[in-house]
């Protein structure tokens, strides 16, 4: 066998292991409970969604349940609305809330969803009422120095 013949054939190997990772990679993506279609969507207005944008995670007592699908400027109350597409079995009653949580100091964010007490669930386009926006660590930190420069001077 020649060296050329062995060489096209490393390649030709390797080009079927890089398909075959991407084709699995592609599958991951398109699986469970982040295929168009699949499920239900509720809709939140947010006051601040920093950090959160099309595709992050949806959790309900720190269990990826779904996914962001849209995030929209609504240009009468100035609000982030937000569409949260969840998977059919996933039943969240009326009075829920929906927190934008951080994942740690340099993580991303996500939204929490705490289950309220109603006998009455949310139907496919209902609107999660209790919000809270994303809190900025930046902020945060700005008060804190703030407050200990108000607490130094006389």
């Amino acid at each position: 066998m020649s060296s050329s013949a062995s060489e096209a054939r490393a390649e030709l190997i390797a080009g079927g292991i890089v398909l075959a990772v991407a084709l699995s990679f592609l599958g991951w993506a398109a699986s469970g409970r982040i295929i168009p279609g699949r499920g239900y969507e509720v809709r939140a207005s947010f006051p601040d969604v920093d950090g959160v944008t099309v595709g992050t995670e949806v959790r309900l007592a720190g269990v990826p349940v779904g996914r962001v699908s849209a995030i929209t400027l609504n240009r009468q109350t100035y609000m982030a609305d937000a569409v949260l597409r969840l998977p059919q079995d996933v039943l969240l009653p009326s009075d829920s809330a929906a927190i934008i949580q951080s994942d740690g100091l340099l993580g991303g964010a996500y939204i929490q969803i705490q289950p309220g007490g109603s006998m009455d669930n949310l139907a496919p386009g209902d609107e999660i009422e209790d919000v809270q926006g994303a809190v900025s660590l930046f902020q945060l930190m700005m008060k804190f120095v703030d407050s200990q420069a108000g607490e130094a001077t006389p």
